[in-house]
């Protein structure tokens, strides 16, 4: 990797991981004061243990040349004494393996939305491992992976055979963990006590700025190296988040007469969400509409789980599920050939079969997502539960499993 390369993917890597104590930021700051550092726990737990199994086996899953050439599961075989790495041969696989672990480390932090409050730690941590690895790491062969003819390397299903464009990740990362939050939840349950108002919005705006901080190199980081199209996507990134921001506070002004921090704040990771997928794909204009469409339809998704009383704590099935089903559809429909994916959308001319595609990849992508995920989560709770006591859950997570509080309430 050229030098200049190299130096834009090393700060890339540094932001991205930034995004971690930005995750536990937002969405500690929207639980309630005995349940903050627990959410810390868990996010950057999940990034311990995603760390470790990643790279033992789990990036072989991922990248490695899929077994039986069916396009469902990589090879991790060459990967596990780690010869890979090491090897000084121009292919970074070193690197690669560190960013792509943030990917997958990312994602299941998201997942967390969906047990906020009322999940014990050990079930937690052991529940991350084996999303990764049943989930996650097939979702993302399927997406990432490409096929070479001439090696004969053979990669996911979704990208080589629907030909399927996702940027940076809108089904493997977020469809993949907003789905996978829901059906967490659904199995654990909702919180005894109604879920009151988030306890320092201060914490969630922190939070927010740092998931936007760190999605430029999420984003600008999988253009692999200082180039134009890094450029060209930081752009379109910043315009769909801050027009996201717009877009939720018009809702919120007109439902409710009140445009508010939270709604700044989710509305700003709704247009995030949107233009990973598309980043590439859509012109800057494009970038301000879906932000904006992103954010109000997201808006809505809210409002419906409300309805059906499903405690996904942190909405993530509304902004990552639904925020990246939006985003996918811009790419195939409002699409512009002069974007660097080169890609016309249906509306400009493009082939109708892409929304067919990108129909059936959505489709696949949730239904597993939910259904493995619900499956990992029964089991579990049928051989240990992994809900904690009712006391534990009134005192809160953060005194009753860590021993420890955010706050001095005795002081209080």
């Amino acid at each position: 990797m050229p030098p200049a390369d190299l130096a834009w993917m090393l700060a890339a890597f540094a932001l991205v991981l930034l995004m971690f104590p930005g995750l536990a930021l937002f969405y500690g700051g929207m639980l309630d004061g005995r349940n903050a550092l627990n959410m810390f726990m868990m996010v950057m737990g999940s990034l311990a243990v995603t760390s470790v199994v990643y790279v033992l086996f789990v990036h072989g899953l991922v990248v490695g040349d899929s077994v039986g050439g069916l396009g469902l599961i990589g090879d991790p075989l060459p990967f596990l004494d780690g010869s890979v790495y090491t090897a000084d041969d121009g292919s970074d696989s070193a690197y690669w393996a560190a960013f792509y672990t943030l990917f997958a480390a990312i994602s299941i932090g998201i997942v967390a939305s969906g047990a906020a409050g009322r999940m014990r730690f050990g079930a937690w941590l052991l529940f991350a491992v084996l999303w990764v690895v049943l989930v996650y790491a097939p979702l993302a062969h399927w997406v990432f992976t490409f096929s070479d003819e001439e090696s004969g390397y053979v990669g996911g299903w979704i990208r080589n055979v629907l030909e399927l464009h996702d940027y940076a990740g809108g089904t493997a990362v977020h469809m993949n963990a907003g789905a996978a939050a829901l059906a967490l939840a659904l199995v654990l349950g909702p919180r005894r006590a109604p879920a009151g108002r988030p306890h320092n919005l201060s914490l969630v705006l922190l939070g927010a700025g740092f998931l936007f901080f760190g999605w430029i190199g999420f984003n600008g980081g999988t253009a692999a190296g200082a180039n134009f199209l890094a450029g060209y996507v930081t752009f379109t990134t910043l315009l769909a988040a801050l027009a996201g921001s717009l877009g939720f506070m018009l809702v919120e002004r007109i439902r409710d007469g009140q445009a508010t921090t939270l709604g700044f704040a989710t509305g700003l990771i709704a247009g995030l969400v949107g233009i990973t997928p598309a980043a590439d794909a859509v012109t800057p204009v494009g970038s301000v509409v879906l932000g904006f469409v992103t954010a109000i339809v997201v808006a809505w998704a809210i409002t419906w789980k409300r309805r059906h009383k499903i405690d996904d704590s942190f909405d993530a099935f509304a902004v990552h599920g639904i925020g990246g089903i939006v985003g996918a559809y811009f790419v195939v429909l409002f699409g512009a050939a002069s974007a660097p994916a080169g890609i016309a959308g249906v509306l400009f001319g493009g082939d109708p079969l892409l929304v067919v595609r990108e129909t059936v990849a959505i489709v696949v992508t949730c239904v597993y997502s939910f259904g493995v995920t619900y499956a990992i989560a029964w089991v579990m709770d049928r051989v240990r539960p992994i809900r904690v006591s009712e006391r534990v859950e009134a005192d809160g997570l953060d005194r009753g499993l860590h021993a420890e509080t955010a706050y001095e309430f005795d002081r209080v």
